[in-house]
């Protein structure tokens, strides 16, 4: 009997270019050597927790983000931080749709209730 022991992949997988990814790319393009916080990006986006995180995950994983802790003022948690690599940039404008056919997203978290 044989046994077969999987180690690892052995070619990275490619981005998935998914509606969500590119709605995240168009953010980071505004401000695109700015850091940003992952909670703004989900409120400017439109997208809940479950659905960016990942992405920013994978984009960090290929290199097209770079990723900080922030330092926290005595008493707040430390916020992690994101910000476009130059060949982030590069890939964000390939790949992000454009200013005029970008849908406009509603808030995952509007923090206001209007009556």
């Amino acid at each position: 009997m044989t046994t077969y022991i999987y180690i690892c992949r052995l070619a990275p997988m490619k981005l998935r270019k998914s509606p969500q990814t590119s709605i995240v790319l168009a953010e980071f393009l505004h401000g695109a050597h700015d850091w940003k916080y992952g909670y703004d990006i989900s409120r400017n986006t439109g997208l809940k927790s479950g659905t960016l995180y990942p992405i920013l995950m994978r984009l960090a994983e290929r290199k097209l983000l770079a990723t900080r802790w922030e330092t926290p003022e005595a008493g707040k948690p430390p916020r992690h931080m994101y910000k476009l690599t130059a060949d982030g940039v590069a890939y964000a404008r390939e790949h992000a749709p454009s200013p005029v056919r970008r849908r406009l997203a509603q808030p995952a978290f509007s923090g206001v209730k209007h009556s």
